[in-house]
């Protein structure tokens, strides 16, 4: 039991015995509590870790470490644990009992041991019509429970396989679960779609299992892998084509070998149409096969839509214009008119402008103007809360624009596209900037011919996180008409939010309010790193509830550039929670994050199974850690989470700026600081900037400030739909 064994540079104990109960199994992901009989101890051991299937009555053999659990006691918890038949009359009966056999529940576990005695299992493994000798047992059933024992057998033959590679069980049961019975045979042939396919394993994971499965250092497969995954890392900056000459030297580094290596497994990967050559702007560029379809598919789907006249028909825009006025009382600027008379024009048309400019009134005097025309409009937003919020400004429902394509949670397909197209005439995607290359191709593939498209977004804010910058590129390929709303609006010229973003992405500084006056939006001077951060606490514990009436947790948000640093992402939630958590009743560790009950909670992807999506903030209400679950409560409704699950959590009294795209709260709050030098542009302030509804502070070094608000690069995207999209 105490024998110790050296595993990846570790010492584990080695634990023996027979499981009694099985105290907690998740299906889903192999997570298991259990209760073990060890020889030579008295009552039964705790053991905790990853199994695909177990039952009473079964042999276990684990492999990790003691611990002790606040709550629980000593546990231990396993990195490695393998299942093996049960032996003894007894063994076996509370095994079939158990009810993971199909057709054998505790009555006919006890006469098929009565009949067949402690050779059962192996009797219906291999003489599985010897079971019609038990009484009430027909052929039929014979046959259902040996299937049933086969498929589970083949579950542990898999498990072995892959720990005899010494893999994890936590690994295995996620490959198990994405594969099924071939996954030994599957991974051989190519352990790196592991990183394409199967979550949390990554690049990284891959080229280890790969290394246990043969595959050399400077094996061709795995120099193709390394070429695509830089590739597709690229991606996760924005790319969709990387100079070749960046990638060679990215896959070299990644992998530890010459470039010499790289550019003779580049001209295979080329020949194979992993990847494609291209040249942008007079570079020689490399592009993933997958994006490059994307792109393709998006220029030529735009090109086709924009074809003929819009399904209103002629419209005219004067009187329409009139009537929309008297009948809503407000009156369009001159900006609004052109643009409503650009976009009546048009199939497919993007709307553009800073806040405040009245994109939301273009909107609504458009969807006015076609009412008579009993066309099916659909409105949709990249993000859950850009959907609710465009939802409450229309007056009408939007979804997401994966519920307008009808995502199916269990593949990640959507049921709308080329050969069901959606039911719409008009379709309006709000927060256009956040679209990506993949979601624009889906979104287009499913937009009927005869259909018109009105994309409405900011171009001066950040673009998609994922690969692409669609909105840029398709205003300034001047292949479809663009309506820009300039003129801010006289109430929105009395927020000082609206005015400094307007200073802002022209380049000015923000301008604070005068001394003791009640504003929306304040800059406080900080003098370097440590300082900006007892400001923010000061500021969000203390200064905005007490002038504002705001609530600390509920309205205040901090944004931030980054995620590292002394006021990045991750210390500002570990300081935020001290000081507005300080003391929870219960907390869980995963992934290098602490979740504590009370802990203010956003979800990082989409989850159409539990209806939360990118963006949603939450309370974490309840841990329980023994039943492997979590509990956060979204706008009073409680969803719950695996242990596992997690890692589509995060602590989120301090988000980053990227992450708070398509959202707004009643105050942000935003640190500027030299540290964060590397991120800090203009747009990334001018999107913070824009966060706030009712009020913004900047807790911002000088020089920080002044260096974002010159530096007006965009870092630029590697991409071709512009291009594409300009071809005759």
């Amino acid at each position: 039991m105490n024998d110790d064994s050296a595993s990846e540079g570790r010492l584990f104990d080695r634990l023996t015995g027979t499981v009694e109960r099985v105290t907690f199994h998740n299906a889903d992901n192999g997570f298991a509590v259990l209760r073990v009989r060890v020889r030579g101890r008295k009552d039964p051991v705790a053991l905790v870790g990853h199994v695909p299937t177990v039952s009473a009555g079964e042999k276990v053999e684990a492999e990790g470490q003691w611990a002790t659990d606040k709550v629980h006691g000593l546990q231990f918890r396993a990195e490695t644990i393998t299942t093996h038949e049960p032996s003894g009359k007894d063994a076996v009966l509370r095994f079939l009992g158990s009810g993971l056999i199909a057709g054998v529940g505790p009555a006919m576990a006890e006469r098929i041991v009565q009949v067949l005695g402690a050779k059962a299992l192996e009797i219906i493994e291999n003489e599985p019509m010897r079971l019609v000798t038990v009484p009430g047992l027909g052929k039929q059933t014979a046959a259902r429970i040996a299937e049933s024992y086969r498929e589970r057998k083949a579950v542990k033959d898999v498990m072995i396989a892959f720990q005899d590679k010494g893999i994890s069980t936590a690994r295995a049961v996620s490959i198990w679960k994405h594969f099924g019975p071939d996954a030994v045979k599957l991974v051989e042939e190519d352990p790196y779609r592991l990183a394409r396919e199967v979550r949390g394993i990554g690049f990284e994971g891959a080229d280890e299992i790969a290394a246990r499965f043969g595959i050399g250092k400077s094996a061709p497969e795995r120099l193709r892998a390394g070429i695509t995954y830089a590739l597709e890392n690229a991606a996760d900056d924005g790319h969709t084509a990387v100079p070749r000459g960046a990638i060679i030297d990215r896959t070299a580094r990644l992998l530890a070998v010459d470039d010499m290596a790289v550019e003779d497994a580049l001209g295979e990967a080329i020949r194979h149409g992993d990847i494609e050559e291209v040249e942008i702007d007079g570079t020689a560029c490399l592009a993933a096969r997958r994006l490059t379809r994307f792109e393709r598919s998006v220029a030529v789907r735009l090109k086709a839509l924009s074809t003929g006249r819009p399904p209103w028909g002629k419209v005219d825009v004067e009187g329409a214009i009139a009537r929309f006025e008297a009948s809503s009382a407000k009156q369009l600027s001159a900006s609004q008119r052109d643009a409503l008379a650009v976009v009546a024009e048009a199939k497919v048309s993007v709307i553009t402008g800073g806040p405040g400019v009245g994109k939301t009134t273009l909107l609504e005097a458009l969807l006015a103007t076609i009412a008579g025309s009993k066309l099916t409009v659909a409105l949709a937003a990249p993000t859950g809360r850009a959907s609710r919020r465009m939802a409450e400004q229309a007056r009408r429902e939007a979804k997401t624009i994966h519920r307008l394509l009808e995502i199916d949670p269990s593949t990640g397909g959507f049921r709308r596209g080329p050969s069901e197209p959606l039911e719409a005439d008009v379709i309006v995607i709000d927060e256009a900037s956040m679209v990506d290359v993949p979601l624009m191709a889906a979104l287009v593939e499913a937009i009927p011919l005869n259909a018109a498209l009105i994309l409405v977004g900011d171009v001066d804010q950040l673009p998609s996180v994922g690969p692409g910058q669609v909105l840029r590129d398709v205003i300034s390929s001047g292949a479809v008409a663009v309506a820009r709303l300039t003129e801010i609006f006289r109430q929105a010229e009395e927020s000082r939010i609206i005015v400094n973003a307007h200073r802002i992405n022209h380049g000015e500084l923000p301008e604070p309010p005068p001394p003791g006056e009640l504003a929306d939006f304040y800059v406080v001077e900080a003098r370097g790193s440590d300082d900006a951060l007892a400001k923010i606490l000061e500021v969000v514990g203390t200064r905005i509830p007490r002038r504002f009436g705001l609530d600390a947790m509920r309205d205040v948000q901090v944004i931030t550039p980054m995620q590292k640093g002394v006021v990045g992402a991750r210390n500002l939630n570990d300081q935020l929670a001290r000081l507005l958590n300080g003391a929870p009743i219960d907390q869980v560790e995963r992934f290098g994050q602490t979740y504590a009950v009370g802990d203010k909670i956003m979800q990082i992807e989409n989850d159409y199974d539990r209806d939360v999506f990118n963006g949603d903030l939450g309370i974490l209400k309840r841990v329980r850690t023994r039943e492997d679950e979590v509990v956060v409560s979204f706008d009073g409704r409680d969803v719950k989470y695996g242990l596992e699950d997690l890692e589509a959590l995060t602590r989120a009294y301090a988000i980053t700026i990227h992450k708070s795209q398509g959202s707004e709260y009643p105050a942000v709050v935003i640190p500027l600081v030299r540290e964060h030098s590397i991120m800090l542009a203009r747009n990334l302030l001018y999107t913070a900037a824009t966060r706030g509804r009712q009020l913004v502070v900047l807790v911002a070094e000088p020089s920080a400030l002044e260096m974002a608000i010159s530096d007006a690069r965009i870092r630029r995207r590697w991409t071709r739909l512009k291009a594409m999209l300009s071809e005759p």
